[in-house]
Order: C-alpha cells, then structure tokens, then sequence
C-alpha cells in the first residue's frame, strides 16, 4: 500500500470532484491520505475529509504564511481540534522567509507553541520550510518531538542534521523533475527508513503531470521515482515508506 502523507483535497480546485479524486487513489493502491490544514478553517475542513472517508486522515495547524492573518494568538481554536477523532497531527507549520521577512519572530514564536502542544498532546509534527532552514533547524532541535520536514528541498548536508534528530523527510512530485538534482541526491544518500512519500496536492505534480493539478493518486510516480534511485525493488520501497508512516503517524 502506498500512503499520501500530504495532501489538500479540501481546495475549491477539487469541488465537485473529491469522491472521484479519493477513488482514483484507491484504484492506484493509495490507500491512506493525510489532509493537512494549514489555518482554522482549512483544518476544519481536513478533519470533515476524514470523518467522510475511511482512508483521509487530518492534520490541523498554523502555516507560517499565515500568522500576521491569525488574530488569535493564543491559538486556543488549535489545542480544541486536537481531540477531533482522527487528527493525527499538528501542521502544517514551521517558517517561511521566502515572501516576506518581516514578520520572522512572530513566525518563530507561534512555531515554538505549535511544538508545544504536539508535545503536550504526543502528537508529531508537519513542517514546512522554506529558506529558513538554519532557523527552523534550531527551533527543533531546542524542542524536539517527531514529525516529518514537508517537500524537503534542503542540502544532502542537512538532511543528514534533520534525520539525526529523528526527523523524516516528505518527498514529493519534485523528485521527478529532471532538473531537481538536489532532491535527487537526498533520496540516493538518506536511508530509506527516512523517507515518506507525499503529492502536496494540488501543488508541484510528478512527471507526467507536471504543471497539472496534483491528485493522492499520482503518489505512486514518487514512490516509483524513489524506487528508481535507490535502485531497489518497488515492492519493498513501498513497503517501507508506509511503515515508515505508521510509525510516525499512528494511523
């Protein structure tokens, strides 16, 4: 079975379309899909997708691109849908300094107080980072719970710091690009064991749907990409990734 640790098939890009989208990714052997939400309404809207399908699970949680739209601080709406059945875990959050830098400690501040309330409630973490990587590094290391660095777009270098913290690294539709040297790399270098398989969807879809709206389904090309690289029978690859995401997330 192939799992969609990241997805958000919540978007309008899917009105209309979500039972045929979920469908479709069981008929590819997705079996299991994470919607991650990324401020209140979008975690609502996670933990709705998982009530109604069997096979989506939720996540809720602040996206850094969204704190200076957060008028509530304290986050007390998060730490209330934590106990929502089926939310297992807290993200999408973390920093992002590549669209604006002027807001760097508010960022860091409502991070460390999402980790907080993942360790509070042992529940792992769903980080996005973008450019803020030294940052983001430190903030985890001073408050360490598990989780998974979402679309791991950093060096060979830190992935090794990330994984020895214990963090596992999302790898998506990004690694089948020809161009995407780096990621490549990662995948050929990482061990296997710290790797997790996941779309972002809609967002940065695999060869042959590059530039298309991106579903669960198409989960499979990462896996057979990742497969590809480390020269590994798909089988076993597959198997991996899902235990790997069993063990993090504790379906």
């Amino acid at each position: 079975m192939i799992i969609d640790t990241h997805m958000h098939i919540f978007d309008d890009r899917y009105q209309g379309i979500i039972d045929e989208v979920v469908a479709e990714a069981k008929a590819n052997n997705v079996g299991l899909m994470i919607a991650v939400g990324y401020d209140y309404e979008s975690s609502l809207k996670a933990i709705e997708l998982a009530h109604k399908y069997d096979c989506i699970y939720a996540s809720v949680g602040l996206h850094p691109s969204e704190v200076v739209k957060e008028k509530d601080k304290s986050l007390e709406w998060l730490e209330s849908l934590l106990h929502e059945n089926k939310v297992i875990a807290i993200g999408e959050i973390g920093l992002d300094y590549y669209w604006d830098q002027s807001f760097k400690e508010l960022q860091k501040e409502l991070f460390a107080k999402q980790i907080g309330l993942a360790k509070a409630n042992n529940l792992p973490i769903i980080v996005h980072n973008r450019e803020a990587t030294q940052d983001c590094f430190t903030i985890l290391k001073q408050n360490l719970v598990p989780g998974v660095m979402h679309c791991y777009s950093s060096s060979v270098e830190m992935a090794h710091e990330f994984t020895k913290l214990g963090y596992y690294l999302g790898i998506g539709g990004v690694v089948t690009f020809k161009n995407s040297k780096e990621i490549k790399k990662v995948v050929k270098d990482i061990d296997i064991q710290y790797l997790l398989s996941e779309t972002d969807s809609p967002y940065l879809a695999p060869m042959p749907y590059r530039g298309k709206m991106n579903r669960p389904a198409y989960t499979k090309y990462v896996v057979e990409e990742i497969a590809k690289i480390k020269e590994t029978d798909l089988a076993m690859v597959e198997e991996a990734l899902a235990s790997n995401a069993q063990s993090l997330f504790k379906f």
